[in-house]
């Protein structure tokens, strides 16, 4: 049978990474120190040590209980923190022993040893590490008590990393596209209460690089109204009523037209062009050419412009940006062109009335038309509509064979309605609208303002002044051929009317 003291005794191994820091001395390493002097002062014979750059500690372990069930124990102590993995190194330190023959006076030394290492194992429980050596992702203390907390501030630091490369990638990526308004600054300050202060100074620096980036579209200033074309007809009867059309931009800010000295009424206007009514003017005004002058709301002048034709299709495309080249409010490819001019002529038909009632106002033609004594003035005034042009019809006319006329041929009132159910021949104006009424037209008086017409006369004249329109009239019952309307109502009271002839 063997005895304990038969078999070898097995060393401790213990692994030891290189010791940055020295280890404070604990109990247990000093009863084992004790330990090893002892047996070394007995006469035992220890086996050389494989040592490293950390000391290598070989304790001795109780003989087996049995030879069967050896027992092997391994303990791995606590390694201080190193700065790589790569640094570790391993020891591995065995010491077999020949352990001599029993002898009677070893036993009791052998009991004893036993005993110290079972004192040994109770006190000194065998250790071990968990986690990994810098676990960065636990938040615990090296065994040298330093570094408390360095897993929460590197679990900070990596969030803050993460958060800012984040927000670089962003900001390149539309930083040229997100305009610096209070919305972005919003987010900024909402998104800095989750990071760190270096991220926060880092995104706002590149928050700022971006706004100065950023495209900002160039802020065109308005040409303003202007005139691009010619007019639609360049003369017209000096009567007036002829609408003339003219192209351009911005032609709805025009809000008064002119020709020559006659302002002129506007009857519809959009971005592109305008219309306007010719006034009636004096006869004497026919045949002179006469400038047509527009202004603005503030009462600046409408410039006449002409479009140069593009050199190229990029000088076309630059063209059409409505961008001011400093001079007189004209765009791009555009300069200054002549005043637009206006004639007046003569109407043959308005021409052919006047010459009958400047003929006939003082010698009636009696040898044509019958004559009515003291009231014959609606007579007259359908006469010379006949010299003008008009045909007869069933509700307006005369028969010189059998003598028949309608009433409205004679009669002031009757006229008057004739001429309201006749749209296409005739418009009817007050005195408000006095303005529009033209050479040729047909002008009746309410002496007693009773609804009756009592006078027809021919509008002969019509002058436009500082203060407002001057008509005068020419017929007979009233034989003149140039009547200020004005002094007509002044020396017979009543009111006036007027129906515009087409």
């Amino acid at each position: 049978m063997l005895n304990p003291s038969d078999l070898p005794v097995l060393r401790r191994a213990t692994f030891r990474a290189p010791v940055l820091e020295t280890e404070p001395d604990h109990d247990a390493s000093k009863r084992r120190r004790r330990s090893r002097s002892k047996r070394s002062s007995g006469g035992r014979t220890t086996a050389p040590t494989l040592e490293s750059t950390a000391e290598s500690e070989i304790d001795a372990v109780a003989p087996l209980e049995s030879a069967a069930e050896p027992e092997f124990v391994v303990e791995v102590e606590p390694v201080a923190e190193v700065e790589s993995a790569a640094e570790f190194e391993f020891e591995l330190a065995s010491e077999p022993e020949s352990v001599p023959e029993a002898e009677a006076g070893d036993a009791s030394e052998a009991e004893a040893a036993t005993e110290a290492t079972a004192e040994q194992r109770g006190s000194h429980v065998p250790r071990h590490r968990a986690e990994r050596v810098r676990n960065r992702r636990a938040a615990s203390v090296n065994p040298s008590g330093k570094g408390a907390g360095k897993g929460a501030g590197v679990a900070a630091r990596r969030t803050a990393a993460f958060g800012t490369a984040a927000a670089f990638i962003g900001l390149s990526a539309f930083g040229a596209l997100i305009p610096a308004d209070a919305e972005t600054a919003d987010t900024v300050a909402q998104s800095s209460s989750e990071l760190s202060s270096d991220s926060i100074a880092t995104i706002t620096e590149a928050t700022k690089a971006a706004t100065k980036d950023s495209i900002t579209p160039a802020v065109v200033a308005d040409p303003g109204p202007a005139i691009t074309s010619g007019l639609s007809t360049a003369a017209a009867p000096f009567t007036g009523g002829a609408q003339v059309t003219v192209q351009g931009r911005a032609l709805d800010e025009v809000a008064s037209v002119a020709v020559g000295a006659t302002p002129a009424t506007i009857v519809a206007a959009d971005d592109t062009q305008i219309t306007f009514q010719v006034p009636a003017v004096a006869q004497a005004s026919t045949g002179a050419a006469v400038d047509i002058t527009m202004t603005d709301a503030e009462g600046d002048p409408v410039d006449v412009v002409t479009t140069e034709a593009p050199a190229s299709s990029v000088a076309g495309l630059i063209s059409e940006v409505a961008a001011i080249d400093g001079k007189d409010g004209q765009a791009v490819g555009e300069k200054a062109a002549d005043p637009l001019t206006f004639t007046y002529t003569s109407d043959p038909g308005i021409d052919a009335q006047l010459a009958y009632v400047a003929t006939y106002w003082s010698s009636y033609n009696s040898a044509q038309y019958p004559v009515f004594s003291g009231v014959d003035c609606a007579n007259f005034a359908s006469q010379s509509l006949i010299a003008r042009g008009w045909a007869m019809d069933g509700g307006w006319f005369y028969d010189g064979s059998t003598g028949t006329m309608s009433s409205s041929w004679s009669s002031s009132t009757a006229l008057r309605d004739y001429l309201l159910s006749q749209p296409a021949r005739a418009t009817a104006l007050d005195d408000s609208q006095r303005a529009q009424v033209k050479v040729g037209d047909i002008a009746q008086f309410d002496w007693d303002n009773s609804g009756d017409r009592d006078h027809t006369a021919v509008v002969t004249r019509v002058e436009q002044t500082d203060a407002g329109t001057k008509v005068w009239v020419g017929g007979h019952t009233k034989d003149i051929d140039y009547w200020d309307v004005d002094e007509a109502l002044a020396s017979g009271g009543g009111s006036v009317t007027y129906f515009s002839i087409h």
